[in-house]
């Protein structure tokens, strides 16, 4: 695939993680992926005392081995303006967007503890700011770029903690958050070409939760023994930007482990995660708006 046919997607929060794996499988299928974070050449962050490793160069470098072409981009995405520089080298670069993946996150080490909100440090609420406030930002300047090319998608990551109690008042209303986000970003962005879609994801296999399972393996073993792999969720959302019938998405919020059978994607072995739809709650329908 020649430079010029590749699409081109933005991972924001790709150091590690959800981000990681989504940009690995973008790779994979042969896009450039711009890859953004705070960790550049090395980590500087921690889980209970322990390095998360990881960063945006060894992610960007990692994609480009996968067959896509990874650009490391370091960007804060509490600072507006940085958000808005990057989306200014895209444009300059490259000339056009595809995908949006709106993944970055603050997540505080005393996000799974015990306890009521108010026994717990008031920085949790940051997930509000970076996660939320911050994915409106990265769409508002995305989404020029997006509707030029008159088709794309901007995706949200979201959870089932959108309509149960999973970790706190703060992790909930972010992830309900994001799920209105696309839902009234559809609206907007109707007839242009672009979908907007808030996915959940299952427990995933991160750096960070691998930390998490080993220190309370009572709230965790069982759920990481099905749990999906971030790989697995970067090529569900690379058949969603590839679906002709992605319009008639837009503006939903989908389970991606219920996405990936239809279009052919499994774990390694064939493993289907579960959805957990009946455990965990009802995913949000369209924002009433879009078919008034």
């Amino acid at each position: 695939m020649s430079s010029e046919n590749r699409q081109v997607a933005v991972v924001t929060g790709a150091s590690r993680g959800v981000g990681k794996g989504v940009a690995l499988a973008l790779g994979d299928a042969g896009m450039v992926v711009y890859v953004t974070g705070r960790s550049t050449a090395t980590s500087g962050s921690q889980l209970r005392g322990q390095v998360l490793p990881g960063s945006i160069q060894a992610t960007a470098e990692a994609v480009t081995r996968a067959g896509g072409v990874g650009i490391a981009v370091a960007c804060d995405h509490g600072d507006d303006e940085q958000v808005k520089a990057l989306f200014e080298q895209v444009g300059r670069e490259q000339g056009r967007l595809d995908l949006l993946v709106n993944n970055a996150t603050f997540l505080h080490e005393n996000l799974i503890d015990p306890g009521p909100f108010w026994e717990k440090p008031l920085e949790l609420v940051g997930i509000l700011d970076v996660g939320l406030r911050s994915a409106y930002v990265a769409s508002y300047y995305a989404a020029p770029l997006l509707v030029a090319g008159g088709h794309g998608l901007i995706t949200f990551v979201s959870s089932y903690g959108a309509s149960c109690y999973m970790h706190g008042p703060a992790y909930g209303a972010q992830k309900a958050g994001c799920d209105k986000l696309a839902a009234d970003m559809a609206v907007d962005l109707e007839g242009t070409g672009v979908a907007a879609v808030s996915l959940w994801l299952g427990p995933q296999r991160t750096e960070r939760t691998a930390i998490a399972g080993e220190q309370r393996r009572d709230q965790y073993e069982a759920f990481l023994a099905q749990a999906e792999t971030p790989e697995f969720n970067g090529r569900v959302i690379h058949a969603l930007l590839n679906d002709p019938a992605l319009a008639g998405l837009s503006g939903q919020t989908l389970v991606t482990a219920e996405l990936a059978p239809g279009y052919g994607i499994s774990e390694e072995g064939g493993r289907l995660p579960p959805s957990y739809r009946e455990q965990l709650g009802e995913p949000r329908v369209p924002h009433p708006a879009r078919v008034i």
